[in-house]
Protein backbone atom coordinates (compact mmCIF):
# COMPACT_ATOMS: atom_id res chain seq x y z
CA UNK A 1 0.00 0.00 0.00
CA UNK A 2 1.16 3.50 -0.81
CA UNK A 3 0.86 6.33 1.71
CA UNK A 4 0.46 10.05 1.18
CA UNK A 5 0.97 12.93 3.60
CA UNK A 6 -1.18 16.03 3.27
CA UNK A 7 1.02 19.12 3.57
CA UNK A 8 -0.09 22.62 4.60
CA UNK A 9 1.37 25.98 3.54
CA UNK A 10 4.00 25.72 6.31
CA UNK A 11 5.07 22.25 5.09
CA UNK A 12 3.54 20.61 8.18
CA UNK A 13 1.90 17.20 7.81
CA UNK A 14 -1.84 17.40 8.50
CA UNK A 15 -2.70 13.72 7.95
CA UNK A 16 -1.41 10.55 6.33
CA UNK A 17 -3.67 8.27 4.31
CA UNK A 18 -3.36 5.00 2.43
CA UNK A 19 -3.60 4.72 -1.35
CA UNK A 20 -4.01 1.77 -3.68
CA UNK A 21 -0.66 0.70 -5.17
CA UNK A 22 -2.24 -0.18 -8.50
CA UNK A 23 -3.93 3.22 -8.67
CA UNK A 24 -0.54 4.90 -8.11
CA UNK A 25 1.16 2.65 -10.69
CA UNK A 26 -1.53 3.49 -13.26
CA UNK A 27 -1.10 7.24 -12.71
CA UNK A 28 2.58 8.02 -13.03
CA UNK A 29 4.07 5.55 -10.56
CA UNK A 30 5.65 5.79 -7.17
CA UNK A 31 7.08 9.20 -6.17
CA UNK A 32 5.68 10.93 -9.25
CA UNK A 33 3.96 14.31 -9.23
CA UNK A 34 1.34 12.81 -11.54
CA UNK A 35 0.43 10.17 -8.91
CA UNK A 36 0.25 12.83 -6.19
CA UNK A 37 -2.05 15.00 -8.32
CA UNK A 38 -4.20 11.99 -9.19
CA UNK A 39 -4.43 11.09 -5.50
CA UNK A 40 -5.90 14.55 -4.89
CA UNK A 41 -8.87 13.51 -7.04
CA UNK A 42 -9.30 10.34 -4.98
CA UNK A 43 -8.90 12.02 -1.58
CA UNK A 44 -9.50 15.78 -1.79
CA UNK A 45 -7.28 18.08 0.22
CA UNK A 46 -8.66 19.51 3.45
CA UNK A 47 -9.22 23.26 3.88
CA UNK A 48 -5.63 23.73 5.06
CA UNK A 49 -3.94 21.28 2.70
CA UNK A 50 -2.03 22.43 -0.37
CA UNK A 51 -0.65 19.13 -1.73
CA UNK A 52 -0.08 15.41 -1.21
CA UNK A 53 3.46 14.03 -0.87
CA UNK A 54 4.11 10.31 -0.91
CA UNK A 55 5.75 8.84 2.19
CA UNK A 56 7.25 5.41 2.83
CA UNK A 57 5.86 3.23 5.60
CA UNK A 58 9.14 1.26 5.50
CA UNK A 59 11.34 4.40 5.43
CA UNK A 60 12.57 3.47 1.93
CA UNK A 61 12.48 7.08 0.73
CA UNK A 62 12.08 10.63 2.06
CA UNK A 63 13.98 9.85 5.28
CA UNK A 64 11.17 8.59 7.51
CA UNK A 65 7.49 7.75 7.43
CA UNK A 66 5.56 11.00 7.82
CA UNK A 67 3.32 11.58 10.80
CA UNK A 68 0.95 14.34 11.82
CA UNK A 69 3.01 17.34 12.93
CA UNK A 70 6.12 16.30 10.98
CA UNK A 71 7.66 18.74 8.48
CA UNK A 72 8.33 18.18 4.80
CA UNK A 73 11.58 19.80 3.63
CA UNK A 74 11.11 20.13 -0.13
CA UNK A 75 14.70 21.26 -0.74
CA UNK A 76 16.01 17.96 0.65
CA UNK A 77 12.86 15.98 -0.30
CA UNK A 78 12.59 14.51 3.22
CA UNK A 79 10.20 14.34 6.14
CA UNK A 80 11.53 15.36 9.56
CA UNK A 81 9.96 14.43 12.88
CA UNK A 82 9.26 17.20 15.40
CA UNK A 83 12.34 18.33 17.33
CA UNK A 84 12.37 16.23 20.54
CA UNK A 85 14.18 18.85 22.67
CA UNK A 86 15.34 22.43 22.02
CA UNK A 87 19.01 21.44 22.42
CA UNK A 88 18.89 18.71 19.76
CA UNK A 89 19.97 19.41 16.18
CA UNK A 90 19.66 17.69 12.83
CA UNK A 91 22.63 15.72 11.56
CA UNK A 92 23.68 15.30 7.91
CA UNK A 93 21.15 12.44 7.59
CA UNK A 94 18.26 14.62 8.83
CA UNK A 95 18.01 12.73 12.12
CA UNK A 96 17.73 14.50 15.47
CA UNK A 97 20.83 14.17 17.66
CA UNK A 98 21.36 15.07 21.30
CA UNK A 99 24.27 17.38 22.14
CA UNK A 100 25.92 14.37 23.80
CA UNK A 101 25.79 10.77 22.61
CA UNK A 102 23.86 8.27 24.70
CA UNK A 103 26.20 6.47 27.14
CA UNK A 104 27.25 2.89 26.58
CA UNK A 105 24.89 0.45 28.26
CA UNK A 106 25.31 -0.17 31.98
CA UNK A 107 23.60 -2.87 33.99
CA UNK A 108 21.88 -3.29 37.31
CA UNK A 109 23.21 -5.74 39.88
CA UNK A 110 20.67 -8.25 38.55
CA UNK A 111 22.03 -7.89 35.01
CA UNK A 112 19.18 -5.85 33.55
CA UNK A 113 20.23 -2.91 31.36
CA UNK A 114 19.63 0.60 32.67
CA UNK A 115 17.26 2.77 30.65
CA UNK A 116 18.54 6.23 29.79
CA UNK A 117 16.49 9.31 29.04
CA UNK A 118 17.44 12.81 27.98
CA UNK A 119 17.20 15.52 30.69
CA UNK A 120 16.93 18.87 28.93
CA UNK A 121 17.59 20.86 32.13
CA UNK A 122 20.90 19.05 32.67
CA UNK A 123 21.63 18.72 28.95
CA UNK A 124 22.66 15.17 29.64
CA UNK A 125 21.51 11.56 29.66
CA UNK A 126 20.36 10.20 32.99
CA UNK A 127 19.45 6.72 34.15
CA UNK A 128 15.75 6.13 34.59
CA UNK A 129 14.80 5.57 38.23
CA UNK A 130 12.73 2.48 37.23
Amino acid sequence: MAHFAEIDSNNKVLRVVVACNQDIANNGGELSEQAAKHFETVVPLSNLGIKWVQTSYNNNFRNIYAGVGFTYFASADVFISPQPYPSWSLDQNNKWQAPKPMPEPTYTSSGKPHTYFWNENLLNWVISPN
